[in-house]
């Protein structure tokens, strides 16, 4: 049992270090203002690799990570309005339950978690509906942007979009 347990702590140390950039979904950062508020988003890019992606691999229904690997994370450095509804300046993680007529846009209090596996609903800080739309065409790597006024999600043919505002 020592054994095993010295060789399970071996392969976690050496996950822990390995760099991320060579992973199979890399990290990306997406970056910008927003009526005057600084917008940061830290997340993990997976590729659908002629795979069913949304609704498919990523369910509909079901809380997504909103990328891979660890929890998406969203900074900002004032208060905002996503939606019509106030978020104090911070840090989060961003979850969201795709659907095919209507996403929920998650804005959690804990940190550090490893893709969806231990959410809670009670870490709950905001939850918002939005529409899903339609990319121009096929977005093969999950990309998050932040743009004038609003954070967008693009990955095969869907385009989620929510406004944000200076709270």
């Amino acid at each position: 049992m020592t054994v095993f347990l010295l060789a399970l702590a071996a392969v976690i140390g050496f996950a822990q270090g390995q760099d991320k950039s060579k992973r199979p979904s890399p990290p990306r950062t997406a970056e910008g203002s927003i009526d005057g508020v600084k917008v940061k988003i830290d997340y993990s890019a997976p590729s659908a690799k002629g795979r069913k992606m949304l609704g498919g691999i990523e369910p509909f229904g079901k809380v997504w990570r909103t990328g891979a690997n660890e929890a998406t994370t969203f900074e900002i450095d004032k208060p905002i309005q996503v939606e019509g509804k106030t978020l104090a300046a911070g840090k989060y993680e961003l979850f969201s339950i795709p659907g095919e007529t209507e996403w929920t846009i998650i804005f959690q209090k804990a940190t550090g978690q490893w893709g969806a596996y231990s959410y809670k609903e009670s870490n709950d800080v905001l939850r918002v509906n939005v529409k899903p739309g339609k990319t121009p065409a096929f977005v093969e790597t999950f990309a998050i942007g932040v743009e004038k006024d609003q954070v967008t999600l693009q990955w095969e043919n869907t385009l989620v979009a929510f406004k944000v505002k200076k709270g």
